[in-house]
């Protein structure tokens, strides 16, 4: 039964009112919900649109008249205790819930104080929207940080996208506001309407914190369900943690997912596909990691998810992020590991992203001099303020906890360790002491850092670096960034330069190979041909090669051989391992090769013998970071352009030997000294038939005889094949 209650007494002050029509009060919780005045207690809501409100007491035996006040304020008496629910008639509905202005403060004190002081690493399930049930009633918690706003308001599909209805309240401290609305479910799509502390309304924000959003070209925010999967990968990340990453093998295939699985009507695919499809080849392949360009939610696929706006959210066009957690948890029961490249250096101005996101720089820099990034037109992180660092580290370790992934590849490092990184002289702040280094960004990598050695369960990171900073992969107590690996950029560069020489010109630039080892165990590092290298008009890693087709083909297995038995961790880009024939585009179809291109099968099947071989052998891997894990036996023939080296593994074994002909003439009783007398075994042979080649060889074994060289009393003749590379091992048994 509905009763009307005569209300006397003054209603809302007009200035009040006023704000609350306008959608610019600035504490909605002292004028809504439960409030006393004079010796009456009141009951406020402001539902705009509204035709009728009713007040709701207990059990919903007593429902009170409210009184409509201006265009949407509606007021009843109420009891100074116990629940209510609000009853409203729109002219879509009858809908009834709890008052959101009747819950008190939100967030605990301490995660306000964590938040503030950047030290509070679960932020996502703090901040953002979460389902929560507070005082037996269900909804959802908006949280959202924006300290120089003077008004924030929650706008959704749930409230008709009017700024007016759902106002949130700004915590002391460093600024975040928070509002619970009850009976909003998961799948609701909302952004944030902000005002400037200058008045200024700003184009509605999608959430930073969002762990779900929609599928672009739209923009909005949405409410995610609890992240719950069902893992069954205990035993993987069991084994990971015991691991020492630095002696296990690593051969990492580089892949942009939506591309790989696109078909040639344009269609991208799904998780769900990439388990049925992406996980078997890379089964079949051998490689142990996945490396996942850029999913982090982002708004313009042609950054290849390099300007990413959502750190909190794979991209919706994958997906749902349960869909992505299958697939993780798939690919570790196919023994795979999966890597995220993750950007925090930069991110886009697009006008519903982070930029000026309260109406000032909050997680940029103001001065463009520190904030924006001329190379890529966009907003640099300002990871010297500790909410921003908070929010980059924290989305750091959300990816590795939730999602169980096995590392991180920190895209873009150089350019935060440096203020000048692509700078001119007047156009960077010097740091405190005059210098060009950025001491808020080493710091920053040290505890990202740390913080993941310590909750990663084994999880590694990987710097992409491409300068001569000393200590990337030093451990942080020794004055190091932390990382576990980084790319290899010197040898990339170093190695393809070389490659694309014609061989006749090789002779002449022999240092392009032995130079990198001269550093090579100065870092942890990663040897990458990545995507980086097929794009932009730098042709596909085939294309690159000189001579002929078959040429260019005993090429790229001569490169991807010594690559493999080369110290360091290995990265490939997807397409490189059948030598596509054109750069990567991320709008083409994969180019998978023809059943009948016996060149490209036969590069394919390389790779994945390489890959047997290199996860196989532990003198291929055991010792990727240490001087005694190689040695040169010749560097210095330029007549012939051959390299020779030994590979071991610690382990008191003949090291194997690496024989490269960088020429397409066939060398024959090319004489090696070796260790150990008796039989040698061609491991790989680059211009094996299988692979596509001329088959010229030693008939897959090799004895020694007692000729010297390079120091050891037993040699080896020879047969090398024609720009290609041989893996011989001691074979005890044999001999």
């Amino acid at each position: 039964m509905t009763r009307q209650i005569p209300l006397r007494l003054p209603s809302l002050p007009a200035r009040d009112l006023a704000l609350l029509e306008e959608g610019r009060h600035p504490d909605a919780f002292a004028v809504l919900g439960r409030h006393t005045v004079g010796d009456v207690i009141v009951v406020r809501a402001f539902l705009p649109g509204a035709n009728y409100v009713e007040l709701i007491l207990g059990e919903g035996r007593d429902a009170i008249a409210m009184i409509g006040q201006g265009t949407g304020l509606f007021e009843a008496p109420a009891p100074a205790e116990g629940p209510y629910r609000l009853r409203a008639a729109w002219p879509g509905g009858i809908t009834e819930s709890a008052d959101p202005y009747s819950f008190g403060l939100l967030l605990s004190e301490d995660d306000i104080y964590l938040f503030a002081e950047g030290r509070h690493f679960d932020l996502a399930t703090r901040l953002g929207a979460n389902l929560r049930t507070i005082d037996g009633v269900e909804g959802a918690l908006f949280a959202v940080w924006a300290p120089n706003a003077s008004h924030v308001a929650v706008v959704g599909d749930f409230n008709s996208w009017d700024g007016r209805r759902h106002p949130m309240r700004r915590r002391l401290g460093p600024g975040v506001w928070e509002l619970f609305i009850p009976g909003v479910e998961a799948g609701a799509v909302y952004k944030y309407a902000i005002i400037a502390a200058s008045g200024e309304r700003l184009p509605w924000k999608a959430d930073p914190l969002a762990r779900r959003t929609e599928a672009p070209p739209r923009t909005g925010s949405v409410v995610a369900a609890p992240a719950e999967f069902n893992w069954s990968d205990e035993a993987w990340l069991a084994h990971r943690e015991r691991a020492h990453p630095m002696a296990e093998p690593m051969a990492c295939y580089e892949i942009h997912v939506g591309s790989w699985l696109r078909t040639e009507w344009g269609q991208m695919g799904s998780w769900d596909e990439a388990v049925d499809r992406l996980i078997p080849y890379l089964q079949h392949m051998g490689f142990s990691h996945v490396e996942l360009m850029p999913i982090t939610e982002h708004p313009f696929g042609g950054s290849w998810g390099y300007q990413p706006l959502g750190m909190y959210a794979p991209t919706a066009r994958l997906g749902p992020p349960e869909a992505f957690a299958r697939f993780v948890d798939r690919c570790h029961a196919a023994g795979i590991g999966v890597i995220l490249d993750w950007v925090p250096a930069h991110f886009p101005s697009d006008e519903h992203g982070l930029a000026r996101f309260d109406g000032s720089a909050l997680y940029e820099h103001e001065d463009p001099r520190e904030g924006f990034h001329r190379d890529w037109n966009t907003l640099i992180y300002n990871v010297g303020r500790r909410e921003v660092r908070g929010f980059l580290i924290a989305s750091a370790l959300w990816w590795v906890e939730t999602f169980h992934l096995d590392g991180l590849r920190v895209d873009a490092v150089a350019s935060m360790l440096y203020r000048d990184y692509s700078r001119l002289p007047g156009e960077w702040v010097p740091n405190q002491y005059g210098g060009r280094e950025n001491l808020e960004a080493v710091s920053f990598f040290q505890e990202l850092n740390t913080l993941i050695g310590a909750r990663g369960r084994g999880a590694v990171s990987i710097a992409e670096e491409s300068t001569a900073w000393a200590g990337v992969t030093s451990p942080v107590h020794h004055g190091g960034l932390g990382f576990h690996f980084k790319w290899n950029m010197g040898w990339m560069h170093d190695t393809l330069r070389y490659f694309a020489r014609d061989p006749i010109h090789r002779g002449h630039h022999g240092d392009d190979v032995t130079f990198g080892l001269l550093y090579a165990f100065s870092e942890n590092f990663m040897l990458p041909i990545s995507h980086d290298e097929v794009v932009h008009g730098k042709g596909s890693l085939l294309s690159r090669m000189p001579g002929d087709d078959w040429q260019r083909f005993a090429n790229l297995r001569l490169c991807l051989a010594l690559m493999w038995s080369h110290p360091g961790k290995k990265l490939l880009f997807m397409g490189c391992e059948f030598g596509a024939q054109d750069e990567w585009n991320v709008d083409a179809p994969f180019p998978w090769p023809h059943p009948d291109d016996a060149r490209r099968r036969g590069a394919m099947q390389l790779v994945r013998d390489l890959n047997a071989l290199y996860r196989s052998t532990p003198a291929l891997h055991r010792l990727d970071h240490a001087p005694e894990g190689f040695a040169w036996l010749i560097a210095d023939d330029s007549a012939n352009c051959v390299f020779a080296f030994t590979r071991s593994a610690g382990d008191g074994a003949p090291p194997l030997l690496v024989v490269a002909n960088m020429t397409p003439v066939p060398r024959h009783d090319y004489r090696i000294g070796v260790a150990a007398p008796g039989l040698w075994r061609e491991r790989l042979n680059s211009d094996a038939g299988i692979y596509g080649g001329a088959d010229i060889g030693n008939g897959g074994q090799c004895r020694t005889s007692s000729t010297s060289r390079h120091g050891q009393r037993q040699s080896l003749s020879l047969t090398l094949p024609p720009l290609g590379l041989l893996v011989l091992e001691h074979d005890a048994a044999g001999s």
